[in-house]
């Protein structure tokens, strides 16, 4: 067989993106536990995961693009990296959290102190995520989070390659968060951030071998496929027989290997899928952040009074969403230019 090429995953990284976000939509439209696809629709949950991983690649090749020469240089390197990433994100986000939380605030008669620094907190930070689990947006908060701490990061193991092993300590604290119990009562409430938190830095930690081109021999893809096949089997039948009855950290370990092993092998398919496709998973992976932010509350909800079916739901939230985050791109596009 032939070698499989690492650097692959970054050619088709936006092909990569426009599928996960469809798994994320597929996962957000609502079914009931009987029915037997619920446990592979649970599955499109790990979109957010492939995300993480793209995001963690993506970050270590434009953090190693320049190398430093003076301490000058390093400010400018980490300030430019800030900023690069915020001017992408915040513009979206600041736009579409104000037309979802203002709305809302304004609906009521009496406005306490409290409840105007909840309404700026939420629009700049979405803080009610990190207080109470609010789940609104959460995905976009959280992996802010994660770029703050990136940079450190990628400049330890980039000095120290040892330190990527840090990761599996990351997978050790998901254990402490949920079963240490003065822990889990501070910290508990966001697991959903950390059990997510050794996918990205695991995309970091095998960047440095996908931007040097490196190969895995062919043969590896029975492993790949063995270790897809285990860890979805596994998945479905904890989500469709066990849904609600275990603690959900568990299955976001299993979905390590899962994550990894479908990039892989979604990186095959796209491959050999035809041109118009991968065109259209690409087109959609570039606009992956304002799908994100668009598709759930302002399409899904309002149409989830109607009680279609999932697939034509999945259908109308596409067809309407998509045209929504592309028209809200382009507009803080030309505003951002102009600035």
């Amino acid at each position: 067989m032939k070698d499989i090429q690492l650097f692959d995953i970054s050619r088709f990284r936006a092909e990569h993106m426009g599928w996960a976000m469809v798994f994320i939509i597929l996962f957000h439209i609502h079914l009931p536990q009987s029915d037997p696809f619920f446990g592979l629709r649970r599955m499109g949950n790990i979109g957010v995961d492939i995300f993480l991983l793209l995001s963690g690649i993506g970050l270590w090749f434009s953090w190693t693009k320049n190398t430093m020469s003076s301490s000058d240089c390093f400010l400018r390197k980490w300030v430019g990296f800030y900023w690069r990433r915020l001017k992408r994100i915040y513009p979206a986000w600041i736009v579409v959290t104000s037309l979802y939380y203002i709305p809302k605030f304004l609906s009521k008669e009496m406005h306490t102190l409290r409840e105007w620094i909840d309404l700026f907190g939420d629009i700049l930070i979405n803080w009610d995520f990190w207080l109470h689990d609010e789940l609104t947006f959460w995905y976009v908060p959280a992996i802010m989070m994660l770029y703050v701490f990136a940079p450190p990061y990628m400049e330890l193991v980039r000095r120290h390659p040892i330190y990527k092993w840090l990761v599996v300590m990351a997978v050790v604290w998901c254990v402490i968060v949920q079963y240490v119990s003065p822990i889990h009562h501070a910290l508990g409430h966001i697991e959903i951030f950390w059990s997510r938190v050794p996918i990205f830095f695991l995309g970091i930690n095998i960047a440095e071998g996908i931007k040097k081109k490196d190969t895995i021999d062919g043969s590896a893809i029975w492993m790949i496929i063995l270790f897809f096949v285990v860890s979805l089997a596994t998945c479905v039948w904890l989500e469709q027989m066990r849904h609600g009855k275990f603690p959900l950290f568990l299955e976001r370990m299993v979905y390590i290997p899962l994550t990894i092993s479908t990039v892989f092998l979604l990186t095959k398919v796209i491959a050999y899928s035809p041109k118009w496709l991968n065109r259209a998973m690409a087109w959609i992976g570039g606009i992956s952040l304002e799908i994100y932010l668009v598709h759930y509350e302002f399409v899904l909800r309002p149409l989830s009074r109607y009680h279609l079916s999932y697939w034509l739901d999945f259908i109308c939230v596409s067809a309407i969403a998509l045209p929504l985050a592309w028209l809200l791109q382009k507009i803080l596009g030309k505003i951002t230019r102009q600035k």
